[in-house]
């Protein structure tokens, strides 16, 4: 096990855990849609919203086959199949996040249209030109040969195809304060800033369309969410479940990071 994945695993039955925590919210796991999961599998900052606008720009369709890289929980591998009907594939470096992704692709109604591969994102097992398009969702925080993840997207898709990578980047406020969702410590934490990042893209072969910072959005979003759990107490089914004891303080020192910019949510446009 390496030391990311040992990071994202609380032994095996995740998805059993999951199952039981929306059982706790109220929630009919027989009449269970991808929004009810949102809260707990599309763990990234903004979430479905930040899903659903990545997808728009990928241009998606029924006839799309799509990768995932980096999918956790499959997520946004869901949200993206039943808004656009397109075919996802995903791949993640920890196997239980591959075998709970299935598992809660089955409660949804959507196995036939989404499944997970485990895997290196920086060594994929695809062949060339195999997608239509393809996205990564803060995951190259724990990625240090980024060139690698880069250039393997850009061998694995067609030509005119789009890459959208949304990601937690390096800002100009100083060194992050840890623990954070993604690490601990910073010994698995490669943050970049977001010059490096679209120099990797194109030195990768992409041309780069468009660049977005939404950190004042993100910053936004997480105070919308602490209102929400004032108001209504907090859920059971939640990522907590899946960072474990000192969830809490990650989530407040990702928020003082955003909020001193010590990192930046930034997302980039490519196409091949």
């Amino acid at each position: 096990m390496t030391d990311v994945t040992e990071h994202y695993t609380r032994g095996e039955g995740l998805a059993a855990r999951i199952a039981a925590s929306l059982k706790q919210d109220g929630k009919d796991l027989g009449a269970i849609t991808t929004a009810d999961l949102g809260p707990v599998d599309e763990f990234h900052i903004r979430g479905r919203k930040a899903t659903l606008e990545l997808g728009e720009a990928l241009l998606l369709g029924p006839k799309t086959r799509v990768l995932d890289l980096g999918s956790g929980l499959g997520g946004p591998a869901r949200t993206l199949a039943e808004t656009w009907g397109c075919h996802v594939t995903g791949i993640d470096l920890t196997p239980e996040f591959c075998r709970a992704a299935d598992e809660m692709s089955g409660w949804v109604g959507l196995s036939d249209k989404v499944r997970f591969v485990q895997g290196d994102a920086t060594a994929l097992p695809f062949e060339d030109n195999a997608f239509d398009a393809a996205l990564t969702v803060h995951v190259a925080m724990n990625i240090a040969a980024k060139d690698k993840l880069y250039a393997e997207a850009h061998r694995v898709l067609k030509p005119g195809a789009r890459f959208a990578v949304y990601d937690v980047m390096q800002g100009e406020g100083g060194d992050i304060i840890y623990p954070v969702p993604w690490a601990r410590d910073a010994s698995i934490s490669f943050v970049a800033t977001p010059d490096e990042v679209g120099e990797l893209l194109v030195a990768a072969g992409f041309t780069r369309l468009e660049r977005i910072d939404s950190t004042e959005e993100s910053l936004n979003w997480f105070k919308d969410v602490a209102a929400r759990i004032a108001q209504s107490g907090a859920r059971a089914s939640s990522s907590g479940i899946i960072f474990g004891d000192g969830f809490e303080e990650m989530v407040r020192n990702q928020v003082q990071n955003l909020k001193e910019r010590r990192i930046r949510t930034v997302s980039f446009l490519c196409e091949v």
